[in-house]
């Protein structure tokens, strides 16, 4: 089960470090150290999937809940067994380097823009994406995660296809998760770009309303990647293969399909088979 919020994930690490042997046994199967990003934490979903595993496997599961860029980092430093993250473009150099392999599709959602329901800016009203950015860059106040996370990444992309330089909005950078974002652009009446099952999850205590959404360029893909034991020594595969192979069962697949869907009238994640993008 997710065991800190990634304010508190370095002081963990060493002791996960010494916690995750190699190999498994019969009187210990083993752990597996995920680094992952905070939406899967966020939102509930690894409090949903991760105790199944370990109950059916014996294997421990240790999660590190950081941002994509952390998470893809600790990976090519060998100090984590698997990684499952939202970025493929920062994804790529790691595959190529041989850092990261047997990388899978495991579900997608969408990125939206939320912000203060009364909309100043009127986000909502404009035509596309780029024409939302540019009302907010000239009537609102952005708040952003700034941690090199999968959502980072995705708000400066956008940004760019906008052609707006995010140095010259009033725009802040919290340094933090999808969570204390939300909850700081809720306070400040600003706007921020989020995944979706995050802001439902929290929904009910922030002053934020979905303003922006359908676009194809919100896709929001998850990955699961292990990290190469030819690599990096003491890496657990076998273990991160069993967690990755996991996830793509049948059952566990459409145990995410309905995450949550009844509480919030739809799914937070889409499964890979039903997702608009290639497995792989």
């Amino acid at each position: 089960m997710p065991l800190a919020r990634p304010l508190f994930a370095l002081a963990f690490l060493g002791a996960l470090l010494l916690a995750a042997a190699c190999g498994g046994s019969k009187d210990d199967p083993g752990t597996v150290i995920l680094a992952t990003t905070t939406s899967t934490y966020d939102s509930g979903l690894l409090d949903e999937i991760v105790p199944r595993f370990e109950a059916r496997t014996g294997i421990t599961v240790k999660v590190i809940a950081v941002g994509t860029g952390a998470a893809l980092r600790m990976a090519g430093e060998g100090n984590a067994d698997a990684v499952l993250v939202h970025a493929p473009e920062a994804e790529a150099p790691y595959i190529a380097s041989g850092d990261l392999v047997s990388g899978r599709l495991v579900m997608t959602n969408d990125f939206v823009i939320v912000g203060p329901p009364d909309d100043p800016a009127a986000a909502a009203a404009a035509p596309d994406l780029p024409a939302a950015l540019a009302a907010i860059a000239s009537g609102g106040r952005f708040v952003s995660r700034g941690d090199d996370s999968g959502t980072h990444k995705k708000e400066l992309a956008l940004w760019a296809v906008a052609g707006l330089d995010p140095a010259s909005l009033s725009r802040e950078e919290t340094g933090q998760g999808m969570g204390a974002t939300l909850t700081i652009a809720s306070e400040r009446g600003a706007y921020t770009l989020t995944d979706r099952a995050t802001y439902l999850a929290l929904r009910d205590v922030l002053d934020l309303a979905v303003l922006v959404e359908g676009d194809a360029g919100l896709l929001n893909v998850y990955r699961i990647h292990v990290v190469n034991p030819d690599k990096h020594d003491d890496v657990a595969a076998e273990q991160a293969e069993a967690f990755a192979a996991f996830l793509l069962e049948p059952e566990t697949q459409a145990r995410i399909g309905r995450f949550r869907a009844e509480e919030f009238g739809r799914s937070l994640f889409t499964p890979a088979a039903q997702s608009p993008v290639g497995g792989g």
